[in-house]
């Protein structure tokens, strides 16, 4: 997801078989998003990583751009995080949301998250149009962060809230605190060893078991070996499971808020985007996202169809005739 997706080819944007971008699958009419004379057929093509919420928000904005007027392209569903930024950087994709995070630690290298987000925002809005030539512009709401979750009766046993608690908890008790994680999560200090550091406990201590990402949602929620997982806060399988989500009550974890990155020179060519986008990323917080995300991931929904639906419910776009 958000943190941990990467390349599959991190060399040149080509080499992974991008080309100029394809026809949006499903049309729509202006809805509160009107005609913008200075986008009427202007050329634009929208980038995503390959999993469902970032396919989610490009079509979000693919269907915006569309309902101004201009001519879109789709580039959704690009293989790995540093081959969809590395495409935005060399103007294979004009606009993408991308994670305050991810660009903060994978891209501008730091190894310190900056715990506000909005302050975590206004760092990587300014580095990252210094160094990469990418605008930043009106962090959505949502943040799809790290977190640890457990089933309704892991809750309800052990009346853990609180990552807080889950701490005392591994103290006391490591067989009632099994947790699934992944492979990469158990070594970055963005992650396990990080969080138990802040949290005061050893992580040695806790009782770990390695799983796949999509496993580790089925397995906490079967409650078995996994008593809690890894989990990441906007996943529609948090909802589907019925998972609860223990809170970060230290803040530990870095922000990752959803983010309009556009190139520069299409940014300062065409301001009208940043200000159609804005009521968009302003509407979309982490339950609406989970329950997009839940509708693909869950109930086998396309993503355009998805995405399309939430535009027409919010007003922005509507339904051709």
């Amino acid at each position: 997801m958000a943190l941990l997706a990467t390349a599959t080819c991190t060399t040149l944007v080509a080499a992974c078989g991008l080309q100029s971008g394809g026809a949006v699958p499903l049309d729509v009419k202006p809805g509160s998003i009107q005609p913008v004379d200075a986008l009427k057929g202007v050329s634009l093509t929208v980038g995503s990583k390959e999993f469902t919420e970032q396919v989610i928000l490009g079509y979000v904005i693919e269907f915006a751009m569309m309902a101004a007027g201009a001519d879109v392209h789709d580039l959704t569903n690009i293989q790995g995080s540093n081959s969809t930024h590395q495409a935005l950087r060399t103007g294979q994709v004009d606009l993408t949301y991308e994670y305050t995070g991810t660009d903060w630690i994978n891209y501008l290298g730091h190894e310190t998250p900056i715990p506000d987000a909005t302050k975590q925002f206004e760092a990587v809005r300014d580095e990252s149009l210094a160094k990469e030539g990418i605008v930043w512009v009106d962090p959505a709401p949502m943040d799809n962060t790290y977190a640890l979750a457990m089933n309704q009766q892991t809750a309800k046993e052990t009346g853990v809230k609180t990552l807080s608690d889950y701490a005392a908890l591994v103290k006391k008790d490591p067989a009632k605190a099994s947790t699934c994680l992944e492979t990469e999560f158990t070594s970055r200090q963005d992650g396990f060893p990080g969080m138990a550091a802040a949290y005061g406990f050893d992580s040695a201590q806790a009782k770990t078991s390695i799983l796949q990402t999509g496993l580790i949602y089925s397995a906490t929620a079967a409650g078995n070996e996994c008593k809690f997982g890894e989990v990441y806060t906007t996943d529609g399988r948090i909802l589907g499971l019925n998972l609860v989500v223990l809170r970060d009550d230290k803040q530990f974890f870095p922000h990752y808020n959803a983010t309009l990155n556009i190139r520069k020179k299409i940014a300062d060519q065409y301001p009208q985007i940043a200000q159609i986008m804005k009521p968009v990323s302003d509407a979309i917080t982490n339950e609406e996202i989970t329950k997009l995300n839940a509708s693909v991931d869950v109930d086998g929904k396309d993503p355009a169809t998805v995405a399309r639906q939430w535009m027409v419910d919010k007003g922005f776009v509507k339904m051709p005739a």
